[in-house]
């Protein structure tokens, strides 16, 4: 039977997902707000165009929610309740539905309890989805993305890098072709109603990680901006509220999946190779700045 997966939101972590499908005879269909074009992959421009599931037996989806609610389910949750072709349907949520730990560790039997807006409205979403009846529903819980283009080191190049410091303050992360391979491995073997937490090994300090990438790049240190000294705006302020360690242990004794980038040591040294950093031209500064 021809698979067929529809991503609802064809963005960074669907473009790293899709080649490995492609590769294997997948049909794939991805939406975008935008027309966009992507090698071997159907494009529909959405809103706008009509959006089926006939065929579909696969569904991502990497669309936020807001305020409202997840906009996703209010245009298409009486076709997802209707679809009973699907085999496997996958929503991507985010760690920062289990809120704030004090950097102690969680794990998916963690109850869900977010400190942030955007976390609680993550899990009013996450709630909707698994509401949804018959729906064969896979959660992903993914820690801080990074990879090709969403890397630190145009910043460093660029010197605007700040080693923002507060003390026991950790984040967890995974690089994105990491998301894909669990993504792929959970699609191989499905199981309805799982929760999974996708982030590498090594929950870690920011001004060791930007300090790290100072290091690849053979640049000076970063000067270190103690965290109520940063002048950040609220959004990334609101990022330093919450700090835990994610477990990742699911996905690799469920789906026995081998992280490629177990470290955001392996990982920055592969985003440094993927981009071509002797090109790069810094930004004009904005006029009055």
């Amino acid at each position: 039977m021809n698979k067929t997966l529809l991503c609802l939101g064809f963005g960074y972590t669907a473009r790293a997902l899709a080649p490995r499908l492609l590769a294997q005879g997948w049909r794939v269909i991805g939406t975008s707000r935008e027309v966009v074009e992507a090698e071997g992959v159907e494009m529909i421009t959405w809103p706008g165009q009509a959006v089926s599931l006939d065929g579909v037996t696969h569904v991502l989806s990497s669309i936020g929610p807001n305020a409202d609610g997840d906009p996703l389910l209010a245009a298409m949750g009486d076709q997802l309740a209707a679809a009973r072709e699907l085999d496997w349907a996958g929503y991507l949520s985010t760690t920062a539905v289990y809120g704030h730990h004090g950097g102690a560790w969680v794990d998916e039997a963690t109850p869900v309890t977010p400190s942030s807006e955007r976390g609680d409205w993550r899990a009013k979403a996450e709630a909707h989805w698994q509401a949804i009846p018959g729906l064969p529903l896979h959660i992903f819980r993914l820690a801080g993305i990074y990879g090709p283009g969403r890397g630190p080191f145009a910043k460093l190049m660029a010197g605007k890098a700040r080693r923002i410091v507060k003390p026991g303050q950790v984040f967890s992360r995974i690089h994105v072709e990491d998301i894909a391979q669990v993504l792929a491995a959970s699609i191989a073997q499905p199981n309805p109603g799982a929760i999974y937490n996708v982030c590498d090994d090594d929950p870690a300090p920011p001004q060791d990680v930007l300090g790290h990438a100072a290091e690849l790049l053979g640049l000076p240190m970063p000067a270190e901006v103690p965290f109520d000294e940063a002048g950040m705006t609220p959004m990334a302020r609101s990022f330093y509220g919450e700090n835990k360690r994610v477990r990742n242990r699911r996905i690799r004794e469920e789906l026995r999946v081998e992280l490629l980038y177990p470290t955001y040591r392996e990982g920055l040294r592969a985003v440094l190779e993927a981009e071509d950093m002797e090109s790069f031209v810094p930004p004009a500064e904005p006029p009055g700045v």
